[in-house]
């Protein structure tokens, strides 16, 4: 049995998708772009989406009483993978402690023309 998590804090998905499945205590959230919640807009810069789409993420956790503590895998997707090490500067706020395992590739687009999005298994 999985139960669908849908964040009220986080955007609404782009497309026909929800922010989450719990499959028994395992959380497998979407991607999660650094859309405004309030607008649905994208912020300026590779640095911004990065934060926005963490803030997204965080809010999905919380949606499923889970936190970034929680999370055990994540999968980041860059627009240009020379930004590898700005957002690893951004993420390790987020991530700290005992971080999660973690796959970064540069994607050839991403939705809505984003410059990041991220992904995340998390267990409860």
């Amino acid at each position: 049995m999985n139960q669908t998590i849908t964040a009220q804090n986080a955007p609404a998905a782009v497309g026909p998708y929800c922010h989450a499945k719990l499959a028994g205590n395992t959380l497998y959230t979407s991607g999660q772009l650094g859309l405004i919640p309030a607008t649905g807009e994208l912020p300026e810069g590779v640095e911004a989406q990065a934060r926005q789409a963490l803030e997204n993420l965080k809010a999905v956790l919380a949606a499923a009483g889970m936190g970034c503590a929680d999370v055990v895998k994540t999968t980041v997707f860059l627009a240009d993978i020379r930004d590898f090490a700005a957002i690893n500067a951004i993420y390790a706020e987020y991530f700290v402690g005992e971080t999660p395992a973690r796959s970064c590739v540069q994607a050839a687009a991403l939705p809505k023309n984003a410059l990041f999005e991220i992904e995340a298994v998390a267990v409860k």
